[in-house]
């Protein structure tokens, strides 16, 4: 699957590359290990934060017909050798993971998680801790460069810290598993003091 995952996104900018997958992937196995709880999946976790971004709708060319996503996912699996009930679980993962889907209705995530797809929560949390400390700040700046424009408003530097404080430093309170809490407390630290510094050196910009 990793071949599927790296032709589907080959277009997609460094900040949504087949590099974050794979740091989503790493750290869907460093919850899975530190999480004490025989209900995860290990297979369908690892599966679904490696195509947790196909399809991605910031990337996908929509379609004014379109009324449905393709079932892109499913299908590849299938195509693979994976089972129906396997396929059809990843895609559930994957159709989920989104902070902006999330945001519309909550409870969705959270039914999903309680009844059948715990592995929802590894992924997600896997997903957001990329995109918070260091890492994150750097993934911030590459996004808006690429897709700044498309974004509508104006597009400057100074967009950064807006989508820092409107979105970033809202992931650490999403978070899902005790182990995703602690690392994200220390990335989320991060943010603040990057903000900080930020701000200071804007302020030393005015006082010259």
């Amino acid at each position: 699957m990793r071949v599927f995952m790296n032709k589907a996104m080959s277009d997609y900018d460094p900040s949504h590359d087949a590099a974050h997958v794979e740091r989503v992937v790493n750290l869907t196995q460093k919850l899975l290990q530190r999480e004490v709880s025989g209900q995860y999946n290990s297979t369908v976790a690892v599966l679904s934060a490696l195509l947790h971004d196909i399809e991605d709708h910031k990337y996908r060319a929509s379609s004014p017909i379109e009324t449905n996503p393709p079932r892109v996912v499913y299908s590849a699996l299938l195509q693979a050798g994976a089972a129906p009930e396997l396929a059809q679980r990843v895609e559930t993962i994957v159709n989920h993971v989104s902070y902006s889907q999330e945001k519309k209705d909550p409870n969705v995530v959270t039914h999903l998680i309680e009844n059948g797809f715990p592995e929802l929560a590894l992924v997600q949390d896997a997903d957001r801790l990329d995109a918070i400390g260091a890492i994150g700040i750097g993934r911030c700046f590459t996004f808006l460069g690429a897709k700044g424009k498309d974004l509508g408003g104006p597009w400057k530097m100074d967009s950064a810290l807006d989508h820092l404080r409107e979105k970033l430093m809202q992931l650490e309170g999403t978070m899902k598993t005790e182990t995703g809490k602690s690392l994200a407390a220390a990335r989320a630290q991060r943010l603040r003091e990057f903000e900080r510094w930020w701000v200071q050196e804007r302020m030393d910009d005015i006082d010259m």
